[in-house]
């Protein structure tokens, strides 16, 4: 049913935002000024938020709570141009709505305006390689691993949290919401769209390599020996 599938993706970006945001202004708090304590905090809560997330809304939706991965799927005729377009939408609504839903809890003006600025080529160039990396995660999780497919989602950003620059968004619809957070996690929307530009890249990117390399004639059978098709595996 389309309508449970939509609120499904609606309601996982949503508790994902407010994990993000959350965290991130409760780290703030709490570290005494300590930018690294801060930033841990706000990873452990977003890998785990989205372990959990995936685990229960995959079997409804897919779990894509991002138009990068909407995309992806879409570029692999898995799901229509119609849907895939209703998708982003409910990730954009629900991915605001959680925003709007931390700043509630966290006693801070609903509405707001990021100031800080995430500019210049190394940004873009980790938001690029952390979304390359999160479709790597996902198509190489769903083919051979997809039991795996949540936990291995959240320990991917747990770790692109620390090894991007950009402390790996890999999510148009978290950058768009983002920007209206004054907070730890905020972006400015002045860099919003170089973000953005540079994950719908790397998701085209990661379509053409993973899909690839992952495709049902590459794989290797647990003996070590290249299975020649989906049938004999």
């Amino acid at each position: 049913m389309i309508a449970r599938r939509l609120a499904a993706e609606a309601l996982g970006s949503a508790f994902l935002l407010a994990a993000v945001i959350g965290s991130g202004i409760m780290g703030e708090r709490l570290c005494g000024g300590n930018v690294a304590i801060a930033l841990l905090a706000n990873t452990l809560a977003t890998a785990a938020a989205l372990v959990v997330l995936i685990s229960i809304f995959g079997p409804v939706s897919g779990a894509h709570f991002n138009p990068a991965v909407t995309l992806f799927f879409a570029l692999g005729r898995e799901i229509s141009p119609a849907l895939g377009a209703a998708y982003v939408g409910a990730q954009l609504i629900g991915a605001l709505g959680g925003a709007w839903a931390a700043h509630l809890m966290f006693e801070v003006p609903v509405f707001e305006i990021s100031a800080k600025l995430r500019d210049g080529p190394a940004q873009m160039f980790s938001e690029f390689v952390a979304t390359f990396g999160l479709i790597a995660t996902i198509a190489g999780a769903i083919r051979y691993r997809p039991s795996w497919t949540a936990a291995l989602v959240g320990l991917y950003i747990g770790a692109a949290y620390w090894f991007t620059a950009s402390t790996s968004f890999a999510n148009p619809a978290v950058t768009i919401a983002r920007a209206f957070s004054n907070s730890f996690a905020g972006i400015a929307p002045h860099s919003a769209p170089g973000f953005i530009g540079a994950q719908l890249a790397g998701a085209v990117a990661g379509y053409g390599v993973f899909g690839w390399l992952f495709a049902p004639a590459a794989a290797v059978s647990p003996s070590g020996s290249v299975a020649a098709g989906a049938g004999q595996q």
